[in-house]
């Protein structure tokens, strides 16, 4: 599917929205950090009564400080945040945020196990992998860094996911990382299963309802499922890759991006 420009979404379609799921790495952030248009956007488009929710392969761990703002002194201002594909969620608690898995605690025991054994075979495998750094700790994958603070090169990055995959290892790559975990995770189940977690409702029922933005490969399940699907700029790069693209695609790149989806978006809400 060709990916047309975001001035082709439809008013109608922008205005029927109810929530906007989003991707972290490279789509949110630039340059590993959020910018200031990116982050009014995600205020603009919560304060405008949309639902938003970024999904990412990020571990669970990596995600509080945006929550709690102790990331960069402030609080990223969104309902809810899942990780590591869709395994993991932070959800409203109190007056913080609590964890959610899908898997129980005895199943993201045996599979850590499971997991630590198979990093280290593929790691001994493929020269110059390293898992990734993941202060503050990953719950249900392991993550490889293949373009984050190390670079390697596309057979690399595909030698990887076949050694995961022959160890019956789900597996899928973002923009930096390459993930390989035990259950069957991807970002659109994450999806459905955070909107009957947080809000009681199917998201296969209205999938028509919310956007999807994104990136990357790892993106690819929401892109072949969400009707409203857009890629920032940056996507072209990975395009030729992909089985599934977005529908539209920004002029943007990375977080200049999604304030461009941001903004057609809160354009249609006033219209």
């Amino acid at each position: 599917m060709n990916m047309l420009p975001l001035s082709d979404w439809s008013l109608a379609d922008r205005q029927g929205l109810v929530g906007v799921f989003t991707d972290i790495d490279d789509t949110l952030t630039t340059h590993g950090a959020i910018t200031p248009d990116a982050l009014r956007a995600l205020t603009d488009l919560r304060n405008s009564g949309l639902q938003v929710i970024p999904i990412t392969g990020r571990h669970v761990g990596w995600c509080l400080p945006f929550l709690n703002g102790s990331a960069a002194g402030q609080r990223w201002p969104v309902h809810a945040m899942v990780a590591e594909n869709g395994a993991v969620a932070w959800v409203p608690e109190g007056e913080g945020f609590g964890k959610r898995h899908q898997q129980d605690t005895e199943t993201r025991r045996v599979n850590a196990e499971r997991m630590q054994a198979v990093a280290r075979d593929v790691m001994a495998a493929v020269p110059g992998l390293h898992l990734s750094a993941d202060l503050g700790g990953r719950d249900t994958d392991i993550s490889f860094d293949y373009n984050e603070f190390v670079h390697l090169p596309p057979e690399s990055v595909a030698q990887a996911v076949e050694l995961l995959q022959r160890a019956g290892m789900h597996t899928s790559v973002s923009s930096i990382h390459i993930h390989g975990c035990f259950g069957d995770f991807n970002k659109w189940h994450g999806a459905c299963w955070i909107v009957q977690e947080l809000l009681g409702r199917d998201l296969t029922l209205e999938r028509e309802r919310w956007v999807f933005v994104g990136d990357s490969g790892n993106d690819q399940a929401m892109f072949a499922q969400m009707p409203h699907s857009v890629g920032v700029a940056n996507i072209r790069k990975v395009a030729d890759t992909l089985s599934h693209r977005p529908r539209y695609v920004t002029r943007g790149e990375r977080g200049a991006g999604f304030a461009e989806v941001a903004a057609a978006i809160l354009a249609a809400r006033q219209a």
